[in-house]
Parts: C-alpha cells; sequence; structure tokens
C-alpha cells in the first residue's frame, strides 16, 4: 500500500470542544439538600447559565432594544431580579418595602450594562438561596400571603412560582435577544 503524502499529517487535529453540561436539574442530587427545596436552586442555576449564554456579545442598544413592543432584554434580567427579591419577601411572610415597590416602577429604565444586571441577578439569586437552603422541608405547607391583599399560598406555592416565574423571564430574554439582534 502506497504512503499516504506527508502534509496530510503536519498539524495534528483539534481538540474536540468540551461537552456541554447537562443542564441543571440533570447534574445530580445538591448536597445537603432536600429534593423538595432543589428545584428553585436549580431554576436560579439555569437562569445563571442561559442569561449568560445568550446575551453574550449583546451591544447596550440591543440589550434595551424593544422590537416589536416586546420587553428588552435588560428589563427582563431586572424584572427576574426584582420579582425574585419580591417573591422572597412574601416567603418570609413580609410585606414590600418602599424601595421594592420603586424598584419595581424601574425594571424599564434603561442604562445599566449586561455585566451589571448579570451581577445584579446573581446576588438576589444567591440572598434566595441562603434562604432556601435554610428551610426546614416541614415548613413547605405553611400558609403566606401575597401582595397587599395577602392573596393566599404556600411556602411551596411560592417557591414553585419563583422557579417558573424565571424561567418565563429568560425565554422571553432570550427571545428579546434574539429579535435584538436581527433588528
Amino acid at each position: 500500500m502506497p504512503e499516504p503524502p506527508s502534509e496530510i499529517f503536519t498539524e495534528l487535529p483539534p481538540e474536540p470542544l468540551p461537552e456541554p453540561l447537562p443542564e441543571p436539574w440533570m447534574r445530580g442530587p445538591i448536597p445537603d439538600i432536600d429534593p423538595l427545596l432543589a428545584p428553585i436552586l436549580y431554576s436560579f442555576q439555569q437562569a445563571r447559565e442561559d442569561l449568560a449564554r445568550w446575551t453574550e456579545g449583546l451591544t447596550p442598544a440591543e440589550l434595551w432594544a424593544t422590537p416589536h413592543g416586546f420587553g428588552s432584554v435588560g428589563f427582563h434580567l431586572r424584572h427576574i431580579a426584582g420579582s425574585t427579591d419580591r417573591l422572597m419577601t412574601y416567603l418570609a411572610g413580609e410585606q414590600l418595602t418602599q424601595e421594592q415597590l420603586a424598584f419595581l416602577k424601574s425594571e424599564h429604565e434603561a442604562g445599566a450594562s449586561r455585566e451589571e444586571l448579570l451581577s445584579a441577578l446573581d446576588e438576589v439569586f444567591r440572598q434566595a438561596e441562603g434562604i432556601v437552603r435554610s428551610l426546614d422541608p416541614a415548613r413547605l405547607t405553611e400558609a403566606r400571603g401575597v401582595g397587599r391583599k395577602r392573596l393566599p399560598t404556600t411556602v411551596i406555592g411560592l417557591l414553585v412560582h419563583i422557579a417558573e416565574h424565571t424561567q418565563r423571564h429568560v425565554g422571553q430574554a432570550i427571545s428579546a435577544a434574539k429579535w435584538a439582534r436581527v433588528a
């Protein structure tokens, strides 16, 4: 058999790309966390990873663009942080502060950078994770009230809502990022 030309073997093949991690909920149990509390922690980590990935490279104009009247990426990042903070306040059995109400009214205001928004989101998630990690699973069915009308729910009801609300706005932020890039 003839020998292949030597120029074929002058370069090594490129290193294979690392395998992407599975989604957080498929990475196994979280040590020392009750399985009923883990889903919200998975949701926060999934949000961090997805938002970092899909906002990478956005210009400030793209971050705050509102194509077709949809909420901007910046709004969704602020809203996820603000709503998580507000809902965790209800989880603690408290009412919102004036500062939280003012933040709610300012969520649409442009100005913060991607890095500032992701950092603020991470800070809120870390605070919420600390609270979740300290929860006694025996308290999941305890009653809680939401809003000024103190609408009825439970600890686990709030945790589920925080997780699903976070993911809803992550999806909207990803869509807004895609629209902003083509607008």
